[in-house]
């Protein structure tokens, strides 16, 4: 997979890493020729343009990549980058990194963003995830759709601790995607009984999030197997 990053700093470069340690093919793009650093990530190709001209996009060939991640320190040049790559140059995906908290709201399909990551809000949610238990947190949202990745952790007392997964009638528009339990990770089967303690992780949309944490706290919903 193809993958751009436009922003080279600390962010850019780590997330590029990441990505190239997992067999991706990843070219950096800064303006600033102090954050072109290449021995830092000798793997990467590396591009001095400014991400937000049609003439550095062309350059950077960004019809072939799978992926653009706008990972600059400016709101503004993250979403003007955003919406060039969806709009101009058809990249499927678009991941945009969100500085000011008070601009999230922005950062949506309209500006050619699929997943906005607003670090401050993600820091908070991992608070939230550490010290709740039987609370939905919301880790991230996905502007696509109009969902968000959200995690509750399973209170031992809950009426739905011993239920199959299969006979639960989660609500419309939610999908348990992934349970960790005890440090494992677990890809939930129709088979699989929830446990006090468990880590649930769903894709949901937001409209359904108090129905989905309604019936986490509650059990109700729960089949008969």
């Amino acid at each position: 997979m193809r993958v751009a990053i436009a922003g080279a700093g600390a962010v850019g470069r780590s997330i590029a890493g990441e990505l190239l340690e997992n067999g991706h093919e990843v070219l950096l793009i800064d303006k600033n020729p102090n954050s072109i650093s290449v021995e830092r990530v000798p793997m990467a190709e590396w591009l001095l343009a400014d991400a937000c001209e049609i003439t550095s996009l062309d350059e950077a060939a960004l019809q072939r990549c799978h992926v653009v991640i706008a990972a600059t320190g400016d709101d503004k040049v993250n979403m003007v980058v955003s919406l060039l790559a969806k709009t101009e140059y058809g990249v499927p995906r678009v991941v945009a990194r969100v500085n000011n908290p008070k601009n999230e709201w922005l950062f949506n399909e309209s500006w050619g963003v699929d997943v906005a990551v607003s670090t401050p809000r993600l820091m908070s949610a991992l608070v939230e995830e550490a010290v709740s238990v039987g609370d939905l947190v919301r880790l991230m949202r996905f502007s696509q759709g109009n969902a968000n990745l959200v995690e509750l952790t399973l209170a031992a007392d809950t009426e739905l601790v011993g239920t199959r997964v299969g006979d639960v009638e989660w609500p419309q528009d939610t999908a348990l995607v992934t349970i960790i339990r005890e440090g494992r990770v677990l890809v939930p089967s129709g088979d699989d009984t929830l446990e006090g303690g468990d880590e649930l992780l769903f894709v949901a949309a937001q409209e359904r999030e108090e129905e989905l944490e309604n019936l986490l706290l509650t059990g109700g919903g729960a089949g008969t197997g």
